[in-house]
């Protein structure tokens, strides 16, 4: 589990005093936390599920950092980036466009899409199947341009 991992990664950030790091884990560890104080979740959360908040994460911070750059604030982009950094420390290897096109492919013959009109039908399975390995804005850019 990444929640007892970012407890140990945070008592070595806090004696190494790297800001960066602790930032970024402080990051984690709330998402974390938020997630498992939700109404309705359950008491302990599953693996699946911090991959997905800490995609969530990198999402956000790549949106702030978009943001931060075109306004020219660099000192502010550059905070994001090296939170995107950390985070990214806990995600599984990301698959890069050759692979996930070859996974999407697999996905495409196997619902048995043809047009566009099944874009939502395989967006399902390989998201599922690419769950924590590819961004979902790839995913869809691949799935789109396969069913074109």
């Amino acid at each position: 589990m990444i929640s007892t991992t970012i407890d140990q990664e945070i008592k070595k950030a806090m004696l190494a005093k790297n800001s960066a790091q602790l930032r970024g884990l402080r990051a984690i560890k709330a998402a974390l936390l938020l997630a498992k104080t939700e109404k309705g979740s359950s008491e302990e959360i599953t693996e699946e599920t911090e991959l997905k908040i800490l995609q969530k994460l990198i999402k956000q911070r790549r949106e702030s950092a978009d943001i931060y750059k075109q306004q020219n604030r660099e000192d502010l982009y550059q905070v994001e980036e090296e939170e995107i950094e950390v985070i990214n420390q806990f995600l599984p290897k990301q698959l890069d466009r050759a692979e996930v096109a070859v996974i999407i492919e697999t996905v495409i013959k196997q619902s048995g899409a043809t047009s566009v009109k099944d874009m939502g039908k395989v967006m399902g399975m390989a998201n599922k199947e690419l769950a924590g390995k590819a961004d979902g804005k790839l995913i869809a850019e691949i799935v789109k341009e396969k069913l074109a």
